[in-house]
């Protein structure tokens, strides 16, 4: 018998009824502290005053007009966007997933529209996670999310992580990109070394080909940059965006270059939801906190200071956690007991945290998190590693 609700998931028999801050609160008021973020997606935390006002503000006004008319939300978000980052233009979406497909489309069409259609195979590495469609999981290329779908999407072709004679081996006549996260999440918080972000941009300039990054996940600040990839001095050709930036409201969006995206004309992509006024107005309240004067270097200045008391943690109890690693504030304590025997310690324990590949925790708080939230979630922490003693007791 299979229960209403599509039982895709493995939930953990927790539901929140409210939530402020850096806390979640069960229908029983029983108190969580939240260092999952919904897999980064709350960047500012729960019930943020100026997300709230923005939201309540536009839910008095207009929901919804499709984008067969001007929508100005969208007009300033994507100016922001443009004037951040690298990127000339902005199209919008509801989830990572879609921008990564718009992405996607828009690698093949750059080459298209330049007399190449041959060339629409895009190279990837092993570990990735890009989403949950079709062409997303053939991208990411994990057996586990490709099982009983039928035939992979054609046009992948992945490599070992940091292998780069397998990558340049993997480059044809049919090659038109390369796409890539600045950090593994799903695949265990692995970053990419600056110097191979760079000799990525490298590559795809002597092979014409464009570089296609994923901060899904890294992006919005969660590393102390607006994006990951600026700690390489780099810039993109596309890059696709979700999570921080609605700060919990279903956000996406693909940015990209003039020149990437001269094949995106009128009528090759589009979305019903894609941009509507109330995702605007609670992404462009997520970047006027993101972008104020000092909020990224606290984000810096506090994850360093996690990270090396996470450090001493490891210390103290060396038989639990084998390392430490990421940036910012996405942090991945590789652990050697089973992850998910460790996130459920840490549930325990009033902590929440999110599994991830190569038996890694993720730790990815919101980044309104301050020096006592951090304090109580080592404290958490080093009793969830005690527990595990207790048992062998």
């Amino acid at each position: 018998m299979i229960t209403p609700v599509l039982p895709s998931y493995k939930r953990a028999p927790l539901a929140f009824d409210d939530g402020k801050g850096m806390r979640l609160y069960t229908g029983d008021g029983t108190e969580y502290l939240d260092f999952g973020a919904g897999v980064a997606v709350s960047s500012l935390g729960h019930a943020h005053p100026h997300l709230v006002k923005a939201l309540t503000e536009q839910a008095q006004k207009v929901w919804h007009t499709a984008n067969l008319y001007v929508i100005p939300g969208q007009e300033r978000l994507a100016r922001r966007l443009t004037e951040a980052t690298f990127a000339d233009t902005v199209f919008f979406t509801n989830s990572g997933a879609e921008a990564l497909e718009c992405s996607i489309k828009m690698a093949r069409k750059y080459h298209a529209a330049k007399g190449h259609p041959e060339r629409y195979r895009i190279i990837t590495f092993e570990g990735a996670f890009h989403g949950r469609t079709l062409a997303t999981i053939a991208a990411g290329g994990q057996a586990k999310y490709l099982e009983g779908f039928g035939p992979k999407v054609d046009g992948f072709d992945q490599v070992p992580f940091g292998d780069e004679k397998a990558l340049l081996g993997a480059i044809t006549e049919a090659t038109a990109g390369i796409l890539i996260e600045p950090i593994q999440g799903e695949g265990g918080v692995r970053p990419v070394p600056p110097r191979m972000l760079k000799r990525l941009r490298q590559i795809c300039d002597e092979h014409g080909l464009l570089l296609i990054l994923d901060e899904v996940q890294t992006g919005v600040g969660r590393t102390g940059k607006l994006f990951a990839h600026e700690w390489a001095d780099i810039r993109p050709d596309i890059m696709a965006i979700a999570k921080g930036i609605g700060g919990g409201f279903p956000v996406g969006a693909c940015l990209a270059t003039a020149d990437a995206a001269q094949g995106m004309t009128a009528g090759t992509h589009g979305s019903t939801f894609g941009g509507n006024p109330l995702a605007m107005a609670v992404a462009n309240a997520v970047l006027d906190i993101v972008l104020a004067d000092g909020f990224l270097d606290r984000v810096r200045r506090l994850a360093l200071n996690f990270k090396q008391k996470l450090a001493g943690l490891k210390d103290s109890h060396p038989d639990i956690i084998e390392d430490v690693r990421g940036d910012g504030l996405l942090i991945g304590i590789k652990t050697k007991v089973p992850n998910t025997d460790f996130v459920a310690a840490a549930i325990e324990q009033r902590l929440l945290s999110v599994a991830a590949g190569d038996n890694v925790v993720r730790l990815m708080p919101p980044l309104i998190v301050c020096e006592d939230d951090l304090a109580d979630a080592l404290a958490r922490l080093d009793r969830a590693c005690q527990s595990f003693k207790s048992k062998r007791a």
